[in-house]
């Protein structure tokens, strides 16, 4: 059963556990669109197939809001949202490593390497490389570790765990970035989307989306903190 954060006729979001997919792919392994296809599919009784639009994806081994469209129309009007930069996401994460300031704005250029499914980062353009921009705020302190807010400017790949390793401060549990360890639960690693505010696409009413952290104790305390 998805958990549900906010459902009507038109949207609906779910917080996504860390190790799901969003979309199918090539490990054929059942996506998250899926089990909301057939959440919808039970719970309104409805026969034949269910529509679903894919807005946007989280990586696989990041916890935290997705959004789903439930109608062509609000696929459509969710899209042009997405493309316009008019949907505002917010993540939180864990790093062991604090950046030098608490607070700033990191400006790389990407590149994707396919073939290591892995992105590149360079401090000046590089041919075909693609800017790349996000803030980030630290937020509080444990003994061992730091929690930062994240806001997204652009939406290249792997971006938030690229940029955060760039300056010494990969998330916890991220091995693919440079983290020490994996963690615990290797299918995840301390990145969430925590919070997502749009306009409504068919009612044109503000909606504001938050997505309670995953039940593990270093995300509980900081969520305790935070609170």
């Amino acid at each position: 059963m998805p958990d549900i954060l906010f459902e009507d006729n038109h949207i609906i979001a779910v917080n996504k556990r860390s190790g799901d997919i969003v979309q199918g792919d090539e490990t054929g392994d059942k996506p998250l669109s899926d089990f909301v296809k057939d959440y919808i599919k039970e719970k309104y009784e409805k026969p034949g197939e269910v529509f679903l639009g894919v807005v946007h994806r989280i990586d696989r081994p990041v916890s935290g809001i997705v959004l789903f469209a439930r109608t062509s129309k609000s696929l459509t009007r969710l899209n042009a949202l997405f493309q316009t930069k008019e949907i505002q996401k917010t993540y939180w994460c864990v790093v062991k490593s604090k950046p030098k300031q608490d607070s700033g704005t990191l400006i790389h250029y990407h590149l994707k390497d396919e073939k290591q499914r892995k992105a590149k980062l360079f401090d000046k353009e590089v041919a075909h490389s693609k800017k790349c921009v996000l803030h980030y705020r630290l937020l509080t302190s444990s003994d061992n570790y730091h929690l930062l807010e994240i806001q997204l400017e652009t939406g290249r790949f792997h971006q938030i765990r690229a940029q955060l390793a760039k300056i010494g401060s990969p998330i916890k549990g991220d091995i693919k970035y440079g983290f020490e360890r994996p963690n615990e639960n290797t299918r995840s690693i301390h990145l969430h989307a925590r919070k997502i505010v749009f306009t409504h696409p068919v009612k044109n009413e503000p909606i504001e989306i938050t997505a309670p952290v995953p039940d593990e104790k270093i995300w509980k305390f900081f969520e305790e903190k935070m609170a």
